[in-house]
C-alpha cells in the first residue's frame, strides 16, 4: 500500500496533537446560532410576596427557615406568570462555573453570567438535592432605565452563604463553540473533552442543561426555576436575581 500523501498532494500533512482541543474557539467560522426573535414587552403581574422573599433571601438560615421559602411555582401559575427558557451551566472542573440563558438552544446567549463557584462545589451541591443560588445588587434611582439583568456586578449567595461575586460578560468564542455542541441537547447533564491547551490533556468541560422557568417580579426581581422532566425528581434548582 502506497504512501498516503503521494496520493493526496493537495493536502498538507497531518501535525494536529495527540489529543485536540475540542472546545477551542472556531475563529473564521461564522455561528450557526441566531438572534433571539422579538418578541413585544409585556408586562407581568408583581407578586409581592415573592418580592419579600427575594429581598431577604441572603440573611435567611437555611437550617431554620427552609420550610418557608417558595422552591417552585404551582404549574398553573407558572404558565400564567413565566416563560420558558434554555439554561446551561457549564466549567471546567477546577475553573469557575458560567450561566449561558438562551430563548432556545438554537439562539444566541441573551446573558452570560460567570459565577462565584467552582464547577467541582456546584456538582457537589447538585448532588444534595437543592441549590438556591441568589444574585444581588444595589437599587437604581428610579430614573435608570438599566434593566435587571444588565447589571454588570452580583454579589452571590449560595444556599444562603456569601460566595463572592458573578460577573455580566460578553459570550466568549468559547462559550459559543459549547452553545453550537450542544445544539442538540434540550435537557441533560455530562461533559465535553476540554481544551487540552488550558486543562491539560485531562481536562473536561461539565454542564447541565435544562428549561427554565422565567418569572418576573418586578424590574428589581427575577427568578429562574429549572423544570425537571415528567416523572423525574431530579435536583430543584432556584436562580434569583433581585437589587435592594
Amino acid at each position: 500500500m502506497g504512501d498516503p500523501q503521494s496520493t493526496r498532494t493537495a493536502e498538507p500533512p497531518v501535525t494536529a496533537p495527540a489529543t485536540p482541543p475540542l472546545l477551542s474557539p472556531l475563529r473564521g467560522q461564522p455561528s450557526s446560532l441566531v438572534p433571539p426573535p422579538q418578541k413585544k414587552k409585556r408586562r407581568t403581574k408583581v407578586f409581592r410576596v415573592l418580592r419579600t422573599v427575594f429581598r431577604s433571601f441572603p440573611i435567611i438560615t437555611p437550617v431554620c427557615k427552609i420550610g418557608g421559602i417558595p422552591l417552585h411555582l404551582p404549574e398553573g401559575h407558572r404558565s400564567a406568570s413565566g416563560s420558558r427558557v434554555t439554561g446551561t451551566l457549564f466549567g471546567y472542573r477546577k475553573g469557575r462555573v458560567s450561566l449561558s440563558l438562551q430563548e432556545n438552544p438554537r439562539c444566541l446567549p441573551m446573558l452570560v453570567v460567570e459565577l462565584a463557584m467552582h464547577t467541582n462545589v456546584l456538582q457537589k451541591e447538585m448532588s444534595s438535592g437543592m441549590v438556591r443560588i441568589a444574585l444581588e445588587c444595589e437599587k437604581r434611582p428610579e430614573k435608570d432605565k438599566t434593566v435587571l439583568l444588565d447589571e454588570g456586578l452580583w454579589t452571590m449567595y449560595c444556599n444562603g452563604k456569601s460566595s463572592g461575586y458573578g460577573i455580566r460578560r460578553e459570550a466568549s468564542e468559547e462559550d459559543l463553540t459549547v452553545m453550537e455542541l450542544l445544539m442538540p441537547v434540550s435537557m441533560g447533564a455530562g461533559v465535553l473533552p476540554g481544551n487540552s491547551e488550558v486543562e491539560g490533556p485531562d481536562g473536561e468541560l461539565a454542564y447541565i442543561r435544562a428549561h427554565f422557568e422565567r418569572v418576573v417580579g418586578s424590574k428589581d426581581s427575577e427568578t429562574l426555576y429549572m423544570l425537571s422532566p415528567d416523572g423525574n425528581h431530579g435536583p430543584e434548582l432556584s436562580i434569583f436575581f433581585v437589587r435592594i
